[in-house]
């Protein structure tokens, strides 16, 4: 059966087609989609778990038990889980595991640029990737015999551009495979100082054996044109765009089994060739290697390891070599689009409270998901935005260094989701450690950025099934805090009430501003609301929420309705009553 599917799609059904039994994943853009497709198939176990480390940890226990597992994540998501991979690399598995790893060159949704085949050197364990869907559906389903073959999780990295990409793919039937037996082996499973030092020269000598494998494997495969004196190592997307740019006129060899390389191929291809060139994102992870074999080659001083490649970021390299590469035809003139920064969206909880820390001049430390978007113009409210969790251990030693000059007036702000999979450890710190810190979580009932996923505070698991809710009040008192209050962001006195207090306060305190999502599907929006051009003074104060749904037009507020949710909160800052005509909130 052929089907047109994204690359995330394809590993979802090359995973289950590969016998996979569980999948574990925390959403990360661009890897969410894989475990989403994967919970379609009731006959497998698929959950969201708090954060990276434990979805690991849970395919380790699978795997260990005896059934095929995966996990996926974003490239930072695989910072969090870096723990369990070094020690898996030692181990090894009972039944294949696979852990999906989605880089984010551009940033397109990320805090930072992560080069991920760093970590398949660095752990030592073996590294696949597509270059398409139908290699993504290919790769993922070999995984497993890979992982069991040579008893190692296998590193499948993906990209966005692979990952929101579409081909045609030829799917194939579901393997049977039967749960393998559990034996208790604790040479093997006990990473105790004893077993882990016997078991550092099997994970080597793995190593070796799968550079041979790596040789004649189905993953990386040379592709020679007649008379052509340009050979090209790439691997990934940069494949296709190599392609794309050159079509069969040099040749190329394609490498989709990053770690660990086949060095006899790459010797056999570039001695084959008069000219050796690298093109891969992000980092010089082929060419330095390649390099390491006394073979001159040319790759990262033509390029970037800043951002994407395209088709005219190759064909402009190269050109600059003095290969004569033809542009494509021009279509006509395309006029520039208009920018758009992000935004929160309009009636979007998070405003209201913003607003209110701006207003009265706090100092925020942000964490990451859709209220990050707080920091920019006209709010521009947050100091810092690092990684998952870092905002509340962050205040803490902000305001340990600082004492009495930032405890009154500094907050840390971070999602329902967010201090469920890292903020939790944080705010143990701070009732420990006593500073007079003051968090805001910013409860909108979802995992908001990734595109509305569950999480152990809506009460509903991966399947929409009802499962056990946490109760964030009852969690903040239990880590420690005394003072633990709950606030509507659409009221502006109450948020504003509830700031000054708990930041006066001589103790720590959480602040909950609870809303849900406006873009939920059972939240039902208000009558949109009007602006009074004759009441209008144009002081330009509703402006400052940043809100979409509100514009200046000769001098006057204007809100446009098919927009405006009515939540009320322009309303309350109108001075003037120019702003109404909606129901309450």
């Amino acid at each position: 059966m052929k089907k047109l599917l994204i690359g995330n799609e394809a590993v979802a059904w090359g995973l289950y087609h590969g016998g996979l039994g569980l999948v574990s994943s925390y959403p990360g853009t661009p890897s969410t989609e894989i475990t989403e497709f994967l919970a379609l198939h009731d006959d497998i176990h698929s959950e969201w778990a708090p954060n990276e480390k434990v979805a690991a940890e849970v395919a380790f226990g699978a795997s260990l038990a005896g059934m095929r597992s995966a996990c996926a994540m974003k490239h930072v998501g695989l910072n969090v889980a870096a723990d369990p991979l070094f020690t898996l690399s030692y181990t090894g598995v009972t039944a294949g595991m696979v852990i999906c790893v989605a880089d984010d060159p551009a940033m397109h949704s990320s805090q930072n640029e992560q080069d991920s085949r760093h970590y398949a050197i660095a752990a030592k364990v073996p590294m696949l990737e597509p270059s398409d869907s139908a290699e993504a559906y290919a790769f993922a389903r070999s995984a497993f015999h890979l992982s069991e073959e040579f008893d190692t999780p296998v590193l499948m990295r993906m990209c966005t551009r692979i990952a929101h990409s579409q081909c045609m793919v030829e799917l194939g039937e579901r393997e049977n495979v039967p749960m393998k037996d559990y034996v208790r082996q604790p040479a093997k499973y006990i990473m105790m100082p004893a077993y882990a030092k016997q078991k550092h020269p099997v994970v080597e000598e793995r190593t070796r054996r799968l550079a041979a494998y790596a040789e004649s494997c189905p993953y990386n495969r040379a592709e020679y044109a007649p008379a052509s004196e340009i050979g090209i190592v790439t691997s990934g997307c940069s494949y296709l765009y190599v392609r794309e740019v050159f079509g069969d006129s040099v040749s190329v060899l394609k490498i989709g089994m990053p770690h660990p390389l086949p060095d006899q191929m790459i010797r056999e291809f570039a001695s084959r060739v008069k000219k050796l060139y690298v093109v891969e994102e992000l980092d010089p992870i082929l060419e330095n290697h390649i390099r390491s074999l006394g073979i001159p080659v040319r790759g990262q001083e033509l390029f970037s390891a800043v951002g994407e490649f395209s088709q005219k970021t190759i064909r402009d390299a190269f050109r600059a070599e003095g290969l004569m590469l033809e542009e494509p035809e021009a279509q006509g003139t395309v006029p520039p689009v208009p920018g758009r920064p992000p935004m929160m969206c309009a009636g979007c909880p998070h405003r209201g409270m913003y607003y209110t820390l701006v207003k009265n001049r706090i100092t925020v430390l942000g964490d990451i998901g859709c209220y990050t978007l707080g920091a920019v113009a006209p709010l521009n409210a947050l100091d810092s935005t690092l990684c998952m969790g870092a905002s509340v251990s962050g205040l803490h030693g902000f305001n340990a260094a600082r004492r009495e000059e930032t405890e009154r007036k500094t907050v840390a702000v971070i999602g329902d989701s967010t201090f469920m999979h890292s903020g939790m450890t944080g705010l143990v710190n701070i009732a420990y450690n006593a500073t007079n810190s003051t968090v805001i979580i910013l409860d909108n009932s979802i995992t908001g950025m990734t595109g509305h996923q569950q999480n152990p505070t809506t009460g509903y698991n991966i399947k929409g099934d009802p499962a056990a809710k946490v109760d964030l009040e009852a969690l903040c008192r239990a880590l420690g805090i005394r003072r633990v209050r709950v606030v509507d962001p659409y009221d502006l006195k109450a948020c504003e009430e509830a700031v000054l207090e708990e930041l006066a306060a001589e103790e720590p305190s959480v602040i909950i501003s609870r809303r849900p999502c406006v873009l939920l599907k059972y939240v039902k929006a208000k009558a949109p609301l009007t602006a009074d051009a004759g009441k209008c003074r144009g002081c330009r104060k509703c402006m400052k929420l940043g809100c979409p749904a509100i514009s200046f037009r000769e001098g006057k507020a204007c809100i446009d309705r098919t927009l405006c949710v009515g939540c009320g909160v322009c309303e309350q800052l109108c001075a003037f009553g120019a702003i109404g005509g909606g129901e309450k909130a």
